[in-house]
């Protein structure tokens, strides 16, 4: 059974701080959609407050988190310990994008190394924080982070980036609008 939290405690910032690897899952508003579940890494998530977390979200192949934020606000983190002590800490809330266009956008890019292929920033009010035992993750050896998602950007250069933001950023896979996408109309 989990133990439940209505802000992040000291020793779950410590937690969350440790770890390469954590989930952002979000949803649309309606079932009729894709339930979106995506892993992240490169040392981009901060805990901002006892209730307010961000990561820095760079261009992907997708962006369902923009989408179904503007659709629902509803977001879940999942951190998951996979050294000696095992544990899984989950962060509810509701969150937003803050863009490079964003009135804001200074405040929160500031606790982030922005890159070229830095897409938008997603911020959330963390309402409820669970912890649980995780007896039933495996232990893993950290080897580093990848570059090839910098080699890539690289690669396609500003205009590249720009034109796969059209091309892949828009829309989510069910047809609904990111806040990218609310930009180009």
């Amino acid at each position: 059974m989990g133990n439940f939290f209505t802000s992040i405690k000291t020793n779950h910032r410590s937690f969350i701080e440790k770890q390469h690897l954590f989930f952002v899952s979000t949803a649309p508003l309606t079932s009729e959609g894709h339930i979106n579940l995506s892993p992240k890494g490169l040392d981009c998530f901060r805990v901002l407050s006892d209730n307010k977390v961000a990561y820095m979200d760079l261009i992907g192949s997708g962006n369902e988190t923009s989408a179904h934020l503007l659709a629902n606000g509803k977001v879940t983190f999942m951190f998951c310990s996979f050294d000696a002590a095992p544990l899984i800490l989950r962060l509810y809330g509701k969150g937003s994008v803050i863009l490079p266009t964003s009135e804001e956008w200074a405040s929160y890019a500031s606790h982030f190394t922005i890159y070229p292929s830095t897409r938008q920033i997603i911020v959330a009010d963390i309402d409820l924080v669970q912890t649980s035992c995780g007896f039933g993750i495996p232990q893993f050896e950290y080897k580093g982070e990848r570059d090839i998602h910098f080699e890539w950007a690289d690669k396609k250069g500003e205009d590249g980036l720009a034109e796969y933001i059209k091309e892949k950023n828009l829309v989510s896979l069910d047809g609904l609008p990111t806040n990218l996408g609310l930009l180009q109309e």
